[in-house]
């Protein structure tokens, strides 16, 4: 019995110095920046992460909160996702995912950038975006107010571009005031026109669904309309047989069933 208390004692002894070590040694301390090991940031700055372990310096990696810590770099607005986790003896390793943009945000008097998941993102110094400009959301509407919008927007722009690769390019802004309207000002529709009636913005209403559908059709018969209609300020796709050309004055209705112009009525004040 004597044994097995020695034994005991000496094993205990054992643990506290190991643990002693292990959480007081110099040796296992974050004493550096350069201990912090970060990976896949691109947008942002590897002082905005550094900073977050300010408090622990001094610290054995031992004694670092993970998952706190985790948490705050994950409350910065650029990162979707990060890891971190210890390399010892006195490393931590962190991998951040960034958020990705599509499309560019007015903030008073500055662009910003905005996700599909409605997240608006400061724009930063460098850094080469092509993006058409979104309106009708804002910091001060509710986060999933703004998903919505911009998951509405996302599928616009994905299906447009599946339709024909760069038709994103002839986006300049799209309102989205209205969940249930995509409403895009667009310019260069129309090859066979001279550029400056070519590049003269048009308003389109494309409604909430059939995005490539539409788009298709715009690009089809926006000849023909301004044939009939003259120059060709706004057209409303939302209706699944008819485009409305130029609402806010005369309108012209044409029937288009299987995207084929068959007919159509002009609205004429007496």
């Amino acid at each position: 019995m004597t044994v097995w208390i020695v034994v005991a004692a000496a094993s205990v002894g054992m643990v506290y110095e190991i643990g002693h070590f292990l959480l007081a040694d110099p040796e296992m301390a974050l004493m550096h920046p350069d201990q912090v090991a970060l990976k896949g940031n691109h947008n942002v700055t590897p002082a905005s992460v550094l900073e977050i372990f300010a408090a622990d310096r001094g610290r054995s990696v031992l004694r670092i909160p993970l998952d706190e810590r985790r948490r705050q770099i994950e409350a910065l607005p650029w990162i979707e996702h990060a890891t971190v986790r210890r390399a010892l003896p006195n490393r931590i390793e962190v991998e951040v995912t960034e958020r990705t943009p599509v499309a560019f945000v007015r903030e008073a008097s500055d662009m910003a950038l905005v996700d599909a998941h409605g997240v608006i993102l400061d724009r930063p110094l460098e850094g080469d975006f092509h993006f058409p400009v979104v309106t009708g959301i804002s910091a001060d509407m509710a986060l999933e107010d703004r998903e919505k919008r911009l998951q509405l927007f996302s599928g616009f722009a994905q299906q447009i571009e599946s339709e024909r690769a760069g038709a994103l390019d002839q986006v300049s802004e799209v309102d989205l005031a209205d969940d249930h309207d995509v409403r895009a000002t667009m310019t260069g529709l129309g090859t066979d026109l001279p550029a400056s009636q070519a590049d003269a913005p048009v308003l389109v209403h494309f409604g909430d669904s059939d995005f490539a559908g539409k788009y298709q059709t715009l690009v089809d018969d926006i000849g023909q309309w301004r044939v009939k209609a003259g120059p060709v300020e706004s057209v409303d796709l939302r209706f699944s047989r008819e485009a409305v050309v130029n609402q806010d004055r005369t309108a012209v209705v044409e029937q288009r069933p299987l995207k084929q112009t068959v007919a159509r009525r002009v609205k004429r004040s007496n």
